[in-house]
């Protein structure tokens, strides 16, 4: 069941996005260093029983990039939310009634953590939702932890992706580009292997016109919450209370599982669980327990593609 690329007008833009399978729809985020590709291992051990969409997020892969007239803009959480909603009407993901299962990592996370506080406050949006899924990702909880002394040597990439100069000297040569990330796949990574094999794959594609200035426009859009975290002025606890599950990799040097103490506060209705050995990147580290993770979850909460509400 090979994996079709589509082309999807959405919200104003060109989406790049991965499908393969059937069945009820989960629909993919990925972080940064990544793109639509990281979810393949994943899909495939998935695609006997849900239909997988994975878009590229805007400024990433072979989507558009934000902002016009060669101006990169600013592209946060709440703007990547914007055009997953807008993703999930133009698939028409949750057709004949069906709800859709979210699930995302890092970067994909924050989006999801921003499109939940949307639901909140939507009850169409928000009975469109089966479930989120997420994996190692930054939320509010985390706090003034995200800037202690031994985190700071590990997030400096957040404000070094702001300089103008970042894209140009990441980008200044193809060896330029796989030493900077190849230096976070391996280093994120407990499993070292995890991207052996598409690496020249990732190069290829952060080397494509615009998606290093593209990814990196998400940490413009998110400095304002980074801050706020940094100062202790992040916002408190919704909570979210669609079904959530995380999974967290026991050995992630730059998020590390003791912040997930604060979860709790955040989802009401919460599965947490760590993976044990992998790092950052559970889904690509060891593909066949983050797709056991995923459907058991789904399994738990009986959603099969069932129908949504009368409401």
């Amino acid at each position: 069941m090979p994996i079709e690329h589509l082309r999807v007008e959405a919200n104003g833009a060109t989406f790049h996005v991965a499908r393969q399978g059937s069945g009820p729809t989960l629909m993919l985020l990925h972080g940064w260093p990544e793109f639509s590709l990281t979810w393949a291992p994943v899909m495939e051990r998935l695609a006997d029983r849900y239909t997988l969409i994975a878009p590229d997020l805007r400024g990433f892969g072979d989507s558009d990039k934000p902002g016009r007239d060669g101006q990169m803009a600013p592209w946060g959480n709440a703007e990547h939310a914007g055009d997953v909603v807008a993703l999930l009407d133009a698939l028409d993901a949750d057709k004949a009634g069906q709800k859709v299962g979210i699930v995302g990592h890092d970067v994909g996370g924050g989006v999801m953590l921003a499109l939940a506080g949307m639901a909140e406050k939507d009850a169409r949006l928000k009975d469109r939702l089966a479930g989120l899924f997420f994996f190692d990702f930054v939320y509010p909880g985390i706090g003034q932890r995200l800037g202690q002394p031994d985190r700071l040597i590990e997030i400096w990439y957040q404000s070094f992706h702001l300089l103008d100069l970042a894209p140009k000297l990441v980008g200044s040569s193809r060896e330029a580009c796989r030493l900077y990330i190849g230096h976070f796949l391996r280093h994120w990574a407990y499993a070292k292997h995890a991207f052996d094999d598409v690496e020249e794959q990732w190069i290829d594609n952060f080397l494509k016109p615009g998606n290093l200035e593209g990814g990196f426009s998400y940490y413009r859009g998110a400095q304002e919450g980074r801050l706020a975290m940094l100062r202790g002025e992040a916002p408190g606890p919704l909570p979210v209370t669609v079904p959530t599950c995380v999974r967290w990799g026991a050995h992630d040097p730059i998020f590390p599982v003791s912040w997930t103490d604060r979860l709790g506060e955040y989802f009401a209705d919460l599965d947490l669980a760590v993976m044990e050995g992998v790092g950052h990147f559970p889904h690509r580290e060891d593909p066949d327990a983050a797709a056991e993770a995923i459907a058991g979850f789904f399994a738990r909460i009986e959603w099969n593609g069932k129908e949504k509400s009368a409401s």
